[in-house]
């Protein structure tokens, strides 16, 4: 055998030598890394409302729930929350899921957006939407009112109330008597500026608009707002 074919030989043995070596000296955190990419790889950008956040596919499972998750419960069934996220057990594992709606959390995720339909404040984030519930005190997951169509991100415009909080309230007081009052001039009126037309005829329409802005604006007045 020549010189130059046993060198070769000797480089192929010790390159085989080497990867037997690496692979028994891995670290098996070596593939949780790789499953981490893979979860990034599951990751969806939501972009409704230019939201533009990213949050795991809804079916995607983990091992372990994430620091700092929320219990609620749901027609005895338990769910778990964490920045947005909805998650259930399945077997030893935690699906995330889509919340059902009524479910409530008591602090909204620290992304999220304002949507506006008919004056009313939504906040949004994960395909999901959530409405303040004072009485119960937790936002509530809930459909859209009255069709996405109707939303909007501004607040609302020159010819809805605006209010000013005389007394110093804070957001939560001002959402609380916002929601509060809305409810109050619904009923009363049978306006619902939340649905199209209001819910009412067409015809009936401006008439009980003006009439739905009076008692929503007599019952802030009398709560320590001044509306125009």
């Amino acid at each position: 055998m020549s010189a130059d074919r046993i060198m070769r030989t000797i480089a192929v043995l010790l390159l085989g030598v080497s990867v037997l070596a690496s692979i028994a000296s891995a670290d098996p955190r070596d593939d949780r890394d790789n499953r981490g990419h893979d979860r990034q790889r599951e990751s969806v950008l939501d972009h409704r409302y230019n939201h533009d956040h990213y949050y795991p596919a809804r079916g995607y499972a983990i091992n372990r729930l994430p620091a700092g998750y929320y219990s609620a419960r749901y027609r005895g069934s338990p769910y778990y929350f964490n920045g947005g996220v909805w998650y259930r057990p399945y077997g030893p594992r935690f699906v995330v899921v889509a919340p059902p709606i009524g479910i409530g959390i008591g602090a909204l995720p620290p992304f999220y957006t304002t949507v506006w339909f008919g004056g009313i404040p939504y906040y949004y984030a994960d395909n999901t939407y959530y409405v303040w519930r004072p009485q119960q005190r937790v936002y509530e997951v809930t459909d859209p009112p009255g069709g996405e169509a109707s939303a909007t991100t501004a607040a609302p415009s020159s010819q809805d109330l605006f209010i000013y909080p005389k007394n110093g309230q804070s957001d939560a007081q001002q959402a609380t008597d916002r929601y509060d009052c809305h409810s109050c001039a619904r009923q009363q009126t049978g306006f619902d500026p939340t649905q199209p037309s209001g819910g009412v005829d067409e015809a009936q329409t401006a008439g009980k608009r003006a009439d739905y802005q009076r008692a929503e604006t007599a019952c802030l007045e009398a709560r320590g707002y001044t509306v125009k």
